[in-house]
């Protein structure tokens, strides 16, 4: 499992519309049973439940675990503050998430165009 580190250096959010939530639990960086106590306390976070209570979730909520592990790990947030942090100003959060979309592209971009080169 990866440390309580810099979001760069996660791994890219693959191509997928949904992912399970072992999937997100590598590519966040965080275990699965974290991600279900913050289902709990941030309203943000709704993955899609389907046959069996499993979940799924999708790229926006992976970008919103991100932005969630950032605030608690990196930035030293409490649970509340870093809810109120995300709830209470949609403008800097949709900037943020419009921000770790772009990086994420162009990460894609750049893999594409190594495997391209070869």
């Amino acid at each position: 499992m990866l440390e309580a580190k810099n979001n760069n250096e996660l791994p890219a959010i693959p191509g997928k519309r949904y992912f399970t939530i072992g999937e997100v639990s590598e590519l966040c960086g965080v275990k699965p049973h974290v991600l279900r106590y913050w289902e709990q306390e941030f309203p943000q976070l709704k993955p899609v439940k389907r046959r069996g209570n499993r979940r799924y979730y999708q790229r926006q909520d992976v970008i919103v675990i991100r932005q969630i592990r950032s605030l608690l790990y990196e930035q030293g947030f409490t649970i509340g503050g870093a809810r109120n942090k995300l709830g209470g100003d949609e403008a800097r959060t949709d900037i943020s998430q419009s921000q770790q979309i772009v990086r994420q592209v162009r990460l894609e971009l750049e893999e594409v165009l190594r495997i391209l080169r070869r």
